[in-house]
């Protein structure tokens, strides 16, 4: 079996997952069926049981589904609601912009259970904030859908620290089910919610669930300064060309110098040290074959010191 992730409790919760979860967007998009297949056993084989998805990343939901047959109670279950999926050609209805609404909820929920083909979702995520729904509508149909047997536990997605004690204070007073989650972009390259989020989520107990913890393949060491991004990365697919900047490269290239001192990886630096934050409960890491699989859970395996970690917000200019 090689590396084996350990495991942790989101936030406050009883819920336990892997250091390292699997991030499930390239499944249906940019892998076939047993490609899916072999970097989802994979994860299993070294020990992931956060398995994430959402309903809006194209064939990922059914794919999981078919490839889980047997295995459902091995696995955290995570998937998402809320985004636009007609694109995808998903059926999520006409009023999709009130993703957060009741009616919407019970829609996406049932379509998600039929896809993955289970009874119940682990841990079922709002992706978005949604403007158009009062919170407490939102968080009432989630309620319904624990007391249902339908969903285990609440999370959300992209929030800042402000709608995050907002939910947190509507769920409290009304006697409802709480987010013990977030997922939000986070990385060693984008540390912005350390100011505003992180401090909210430590205090009410929520675990946050970064993704893009490789800020988009940037502290891989696959791209390099001044050569073009490669066709079909995801930093050109996703229009991202901008991030390639002198000022990323000086940081990146300090902690591959960081890394090699160490004789770890650039990419144990990314994850572990991620890993390491107070505030985090799983890193959330896609992977297109079984070796990234083992080499994400390997990162997420290194230990960084006070030193190392103190180091490392010099070289990203973070001061706490």
């Amino acid at each position: 079996m090689g590396e084996s992730s350990s495991l942790r409790r989101v936030g406050s919760s009883g819920l336990a997952v892997s250091v390292v979860g699997l991030g499930t967007n390239n499944f249906g998009m940019k892998l076939d069926l047993e490609q899916s297949r072999a970097v989802l056993h994979a994860a299993l084989d070294h020990g992931i049981n956060l398995i994430d998805t959402a309903d809006s990343y194209g064939e990922s939901e059914r794919r999981i589904g078919e490839i889980l047959q047997g295995r459902r109670d091995d696995v955290v279950i995570a998937t998402k609601f809320g985004n636009d999926v007609r694109r995808l050609g998903g059926d999520n209805g006409e009023d999709w912009g009130a993703r957060g609404s009741r009616r919407y909820i019970r829609r996406a929920v049932e379509q998600s259970l039929r896809l993955l083909r289970t009874d119940w979702i682990d841990l079922y995520q709002l992706h978005r904030p949604d403007p158009d729904t009062p919170i407490e509508e939102t968080l009432s149909a989630l309620d319904d859908l624990v007391h249902e047997g339908k969903i285990r536990y609440l999370g959300h997605s992209n929030f800042t620290g402000w709608q995050t004690a907002d939910a947190e204070w509507t769920a409290r007073t009304r006697n409802l089910e709480r987010f013990i989650s977030a997922q939000n972009e986070y990385s060693l390259l984008q540390r912005g919610i350390e100011a505003d989020l992180v401090p909210a989520l430590e205090h009410y107990g929520i675990g946050l669930l970064p993704y893009f913890p490789l800020a988009s393949g940037l502290l891989t060491g696959k791209y390099k300064r001044g050569v073009p991004a490669p066709e079909g990365s995801r930093i050109q697919a996703w229009g991202r060309e901008s991030a390639l900047t002198d000022a990323v490269f000086d940081i990146v290239e300090q902690l591959e110098g960081f890394a090699a001192q160490r004789s770890i990886t650039l990419l144990d630096v990314a994850i572990g040290g991620l890993a390491a934050q107070p505030a985090v409960s799983s890193v959330i890491a896609g992977a297109t074959s079984p070796e990234q699989v083992e080499a994400n859970v390997r990162a997420g395996q290194w230990q960084p010191t006070a030193e190392d970690l103190a180091e490392i917000d010099r070289i990203t200019s973070v001061s706490h």
